[in-house]
């Protein structure tokens, strides 16, 4: 799949996702088999620039090419010169946010929100294309709701501006992440449109990302909330689309050592301080499905320390990888129906 002049190494996408997708993150991912990572969404004011979460966001040292990043905003000329800012921070590709469903970023009508103004739309998709020489994708909704599922018009308001990409979610702005996700409105985008349509929502396994591509048509699918505690999901994809077999699921040593490199770039980016609390909710993902991670957990996240971290998780999957010696005691019955 190509998005302007990058071609990617395929056609699997790791999602923008605040709070999760940084830099540690997604070349995790990238590493595990995602031909593209998007940044967690970056504010279009530049006012905000200066505070440490944004510092944390506009970091790319070390990241893979192409270097995606999301914006998120509603005013035209704002939008444009946050796109502007970006690229001068290394963005290969600018990714404009129509997706979100979060109440704080919709009640300033952004996100989501934007879908319900398709003359809004097309000024900031034409202003953001004309401030800057790198491809620009967009990433939207079916709708804002049930009632109004107008993806299809919106991608073509997009690929009149130039832009190089739409990624659509199967759900509306008022479905929020509930429900099953619908994909038949991407496949309805991907007629409309000559340029390439990743799919996204609800894709977590090899044999739903076929079957989601099959459905849609689409050129790419993304992958968000399967991917938390799970980089690996890319690889288990890819090699699937190439050879229809299922790869053997990955051992509790090797996930504790993917987890430990994990942590370890979180410490360096973050501090050890603050390191060690970004971590809490990694592991806790990376735990879920493995007998007595609940116990684990709550252990784990009393550690106030890196090396208290990586020694409960060393203990703990060096536990589980051997049957025989005594875990943190048995997965609760949630937890194991979750594996």
């Amino acid at each position: 799949m190509h998005i302007g002049p990058y071609q990617l190494d395929n056609r699997l996408v790791v999602a923008p996702m605040a709070g999760v997708t940084d830099r540690p993150f997604r070349n995790l991912c990238r590493r595990l088999g995602a031909g593209l990572a998007i940044s967690e969404m970056v504010t279009a004011d530049a006012s905000m620039y200066g505070t440490r979460k944004t510092v944390y966001r506009l970091d790319h040292e070390g990241e893979p090419a192409p270097i995606a990043v999301q914006i998120v905003g509603t005013d035209p000329q704002q939008m444009a010169a946050a796109a502007r800012v970006n690229v001068e921070l290394g963005a290969q590709i600018i990714d404009i946010n129509m997706g979100c469903p979060a109440k704080k970023v919709c009640k300033v009508a952004a996100g989501s929100a934007l879908m319900r103004d398709e003359d809004l739309v097309a000024r900031i998709l034409d202003h953001v294309v004309n401030a800057v020489d790198v491809p620009v994708t967009l990433k939207m909704r079916t709708g804002w709701d049930t009632a109004n599922r107008n993806a299809p018009r919106i991608a073509m308001i997009a690929e009149q501006a130039g832009v190089a990409a739409v990624t659509v979610h199967g759900r509306t702005r008022a479905c929020g992440f509930s429900g099953d996700a619908e994909h038949d409105t991407v496949a309805m985008v991907k007629r409309a449109v000559a340029i390439p349509v990743i799919a996204n929502g609800d894709i977590d396994t090899p044999t739903t990302a076929a079957k989601v591509l099959s459905l849609t048509g689409a050129d790419g699918i993304m992958i968000g909330r399967a991917a938390q505690g799970r980089p690996w999901i890319f690889r288990e994809i890819a090699h699937f689309l190439a050879t229809g077999e299922q790869l053997a699921e990955p051992t509790p040593t090797w996930i504790k050592d993917i987890l430990l490199e994990h942590l370890e770039n979180l410490y360096r980016l973050y501090g050890n301080e603050h390191g060690v609390r970004i971590a809490r909710k990694h592991i806790a993902w990376y735990s879920r499905t493995q007998p007595g991670g609940a116990a684990f957990r709550k252990q784990v996240n009393a550690a106030t320390t890196t090396q208290q971290q990586s020694d409960l998780i060393r203990e703990f999957f060096d536990r589980v990888n051997d049957k025989k010696a005594p875990g943190f005691g048995p997965a609760p019955a949630k937890e194991e129906l979750a594996a």
